[in-house]
């Protein structure tokens, strides 16, 4: 195998030495470069006037899918304010009735500080009722797509008229 192998570059050596002609007739063209490749891929895309995935034209995200994500979302936050606030109630040198106290001296308005309830209690009550939204997902209940949107916006209404009556308190 090896002895074939050395006849058959042998005869291409030799044939390139006594007539160069012979190698050139047997040559194979080279292919366009990487950057010419490249550069006809974009070319042939900008001048069909398509849009770019992902677009957000093409491409938008259900509301099922944003809701799963913004419940884990409110669930981080949660859980990063609750450790924040239980450190501070370590570290912090005086109780939370003085700083309860401080707030109050501020004479904020009624507009502000129900806004600041309001903001508090929108994640709460969102997280609760999406997570009875996927309780009932785990039951098997409500998982044809018009359920899907339908419970979305359920949870969506009930999380902000209970945020605002609950901010009202």
């Amino acid at each position: 195998m090896a002895a074939l192998l050395l006849r058959h570059v042998g005869r291409h050596c030799l044939r390139a030495h006594v007539n160069p002609q012979l190698c050139i007739r047997n040559a194979v063209p080279m292919g366009t470069t990487a950057k010419e490749e490249m550069e006809r891929f974009w070319n042939k895309n900008l001048g069909s006037q398509r849009p770019l995935s992902p677009h957000l034209t093409i491409y938008r995200w259900p509301l099922p899918m944003i809701m799963s994500a913004s419940h884990r979302g409110t669930g981080m936050a949660m859980s990063g304010v609750v450790s924040l606030f239980g450190l501070s109630a370590l570290f912090l040198p005086w109780n939370f009735e003085t700083y309860l106290e401080f707030v109050k001296s501020l004479y904020l308005g009624p507009a502000l500080i129900y806004t600041a309830k309001f903001v508090l209690t929108l994640p709460l009550t969102y997280h609760m009722f999406n997570g009875i939204r996927h309780l009932s997902w785990d039951l098997g209940k409500g998982m044809k797509i018009h359920q899907l949107y339908q419970s979305g916006v359920a949870v969506l209404v009930l999380t902000v008229l209970c945020s605002a009556g609950l901010a009202a308190m």
